[in-house]
């Protein structure tokens, strides 16, 4: 009876040690040697329209033009937590803008962020162009920042074939 009450305690003991600690997830791994420069020099490439593709501009929001100006260089290093607090505040306020999401996406790298990265350029993907150079420059973020991380080989296939996608020849003109 003792060995009984004992293996019956023992038991229960497992049972709640196992419900008491949730599983570990891990992050994933990111590269320690990342280059946020070239990350971004990658994205501005992309971001490049070619001679003969169809180039779709997102509408803008006047009052987001005075708040680029009053942010300045989005890049600017000694800057980088100020213009993330300044872009957190007008994501607030106009959470669909693809230009803000990609603007914040960017900051995001530079400040060695890459899950805010990779959110705020699925994002912007999601309601921005999606055609052209600025639905290029979202989906290059997402890329870049897989790349950043030691790349899931499907995730990556999938990332860059929906850059790649972006790239859609103009109508022909007569």
């Amino acid at each position: 009876m003792k060995l009984v009450a004992t293996c019956a305690a023992a038991a229960l003991l497992c049972l709640l040690a196992g419900c008491t600690f949730a599983p570990l997830v891990p992050a994933p791994p990111v590269a320690a040697d990342f280059d946020p420069a070239a990350m971004i020099a990658a994205i501005d490439q992309a971001g490049i329209a070619e001679s003969r593709e169809l180039v779709v501009r997102p509408l803008s929001n006047g009052n987001i033009g005075g708040l680029k100006e009053d942010l300045g260089d989005l890049r600017a290093p000694d800057r980088l937590e100020e213009n993330a607090q300044q872009l957190d505040l007008a994501l607030d306020t106009h959470p669909d803008d693809a230009e803000l999401l990609q603007a914040r996406a960017e900051n995001a790298i530079l400040q060695r962020d890459l899950a805010t990265a990779e959110d705020m350029a699925r994002r912007a993907a999601a309601v921005g162009a999606q055609a052209g150079p600025h639905c290029r420059r979202h989906r290059e973020t997402v890329v870049q920042v897989l790349l950043a991380r030691a790349p899931d080989g499907d995730a990556l296939a999938e990332a860059e074939a929906l850059r790649d996608a972006c790239t859609v020849a103009a109508p022909p003109r007569y």
